[in-house]
């Protein structure tokens, strides 16, 4: 079992709980960098991943947001299927440090964005959504 699997089976008992911390998603984002661990936005562009995976960047203006905490659970519940997709879980919840990604996307609070491996935005959405909502608009993608 992977660090970060180990760290998410953490976090998902946190969840379940209720007891999900700001600090145990900080934790998560950066404990390890497989493609489908969240790593910080920071330091990062959209262009890097064009054309090999799709990023899936979930924005807030906190780590505390309710819905940022919400979309956090719902990715733990089936990160296989992301990455099964090619996709690359991407945090800001730091509006003030102005990363390159958020400079492109110009998101307001809660926000999440996928990018097609084309590098356009293939979906944005202002509230959380469950794996299976994102895969099925990764597939839809392939149908069309």
């Amino acid at each position: 079992m992977t660090l970060i699997r180990i760290i998410f089976a953490a976090l998902s008992m946190t969840v379940a709980a209720g007891t999900l911390q700001s600090q145990d998603v900080a934790a998560a984002v950066v404990a390890d960098p497989e493609p489908y661990a969240p790593i910080p936005a920071e330091g990062h562009t959209l262009d890097e991943y064009k054309w090999e995976l799709r990023p899936l960047v979930i924005f807030a203006d906190t780590p505390e947001d309710r819905n940022f905490e919400r979309q956090m659970a719902l990715l733990l519940e089936d990160l296989p299927a992301l990455e099964r997709r090619g996709v690359v879980i991407l945090v800001d919840t730091d509006p003030e440090a102005m990363t390159d990604i958020r400079r492109d996307l110009r998101p307001r609070g809660f926000s999440l964005v996928l990018i097609g491996l084309d590098g356009r935005v293939q979906l944005r959405k202002p509230a959380p959504w469950d794996v299976r909502e994102i895969t099925r608009s990764i597939d839809k993608s392939f149908e069309e």
